[in-house]
């Protein structure tokens, strides 16, 4: 420990402090999980020792050193929806060389973590974020944030099949939760007769690997698409694909609550008022506001909407904007041209 953090010590009231890998995530390096490998790994040291055990509480007055740089002091929280396209890894790197959404987000964005994963052939709304410990909160079963989802099968659908799935079942030994599964509005059960597709809204609450699809295969039903429409009350809405919108930062704190505790981000408080109904929805466009009819797939924000002082390069960093800009509307990320890989 550094000289004043020895002083501290030998104070009445000691500096609160948290564990290591928690600081790391919060920093926007890594998940917390990571964090802990990379601390295995000897990646890290405080006050000069590398570390070796993620068993070890830091405050403000260590210096932290991740492969050789200084830990910079956490950002604030920000939210991005990402509309994921098929054909892309969830990871940012591959060791087999495939496409990953990293790859196809565009520039100006800050270094982001994922908040939980969709496969490879899995479309729809990806929730990114710069502060890992968010994407923990999210992401834990014991939160109970809903997910909700576009299935497309073929196969026999009846309603027996999908009563089963109400209670949770085991598939080659792995244990799924309750899974609430309906027909498509305009679909009707029984009558595919397993030679047509059927479209299901799935919602569930775990999303372990490939959960959907290996449920659907032990009811003998085969998906051959799968959307994901909402995270939470977060939902992807019209964003076109490969599209990023950034979700301001008020909107973050009303939409989670139970994350922004006077123990995180300085102080600052839970919601107080209490919830009369359903809870506010995000969607693709800023502030909850419906997509404008005018607007293209690539063109998701119009002119009317632009801020005239913006230059199309959004904040990475430095001296952040006042919170009443962050509540403003957002305009969506410019996507990449896309552009075809060589084989």
């Amino acid at each position: 420990m550094t000289d004043k953090s020895k002083e501290n010590s030998k104070t009445d009231t000691p500096m609160k402090g948290d564990r290591i890998a928690k600081v790391i995530a919060r920093a926007g390096l890594c998940s917390r999980r990571d964090a802990e490998r990379w601390i295995v790994d000897g990646r890290v040291a405080v006050n000069g020792d590398i570390l070796s055990s993620p068993a070890c509480t830091v405050t403000d007055a260590d210096q932290v050193v991740v492969d050789g740089r200084p830990l910079q002091a956490a950002e604030q929280t920000r939210l991005f929806l990402y509309h994921k396209k098929p054909g892309l890894i969830t990871s940012s790197k591959d060791e087999r060389g495939r496409a990953t959404v990293f790859d196809d987000l565009p520039d100006g964005l800050p270094r982001t973590l994922s908040i939980g994963r969709l496969d490879i052939n899995t479309e729809g709304l990806l929730l990114l974020t710069n502060d890992g410990e968010l994407a923990r909160y999210m992401e834990l079963p014991s939160t109970g944030i809903k997910r909700e989802y576009r299935v497309r099968v073929l196969g026999n659908v009846t309603n027996d099949k999908l009563e089963k799935l109400k209670n949770g079942m085991t598939v080659d030994g792995v244990r799924y939760g309750s899974i609430k599964a309906r027909i498509e509005k305009g679909g009707s059960a029984g009558d595919t007769k397993g030679s047509a597709n059927t479209w299901l809204v799935v919602n569930l609450k775990e999303g372990k690997n490939r959960e959907i699809r290996r449920v659907m295969e032990a009811l003998d039903l085969k998906v051959n698409r799968l959307i994901r429409t909402s995270y939470g009350t977060f939902h992807l809405g019209t964003l076109p694909k490969g599209g990023v919108l950034e979700i301001p930062h008020g909107k973050i704190k009303e939409h989670l609550p139970g994350f922004f505790n006077p123990n995180k981000q300085g102080g600052q408080e839970k919601t107080t008022k209490k919830s009369s109904g359903k809870q506010k929805q995000a969607h693709s466009k800023p502030d909850g506001q419906q997509a404008d009819k005018k607007h293209s797939g690539q063109k998701h924000a119009g002119k009317k909407h632009a801020d005239k002082k913006h230059t199309g390069k959004h904040h990475t960093g430095g001296n952040r904007p006042s919170s009443k800009q962050n509540t403003q509307k957002q305009k969506p990320y410019k996507q990449k041209p896309h552009k075809q890989k060589k084989k």
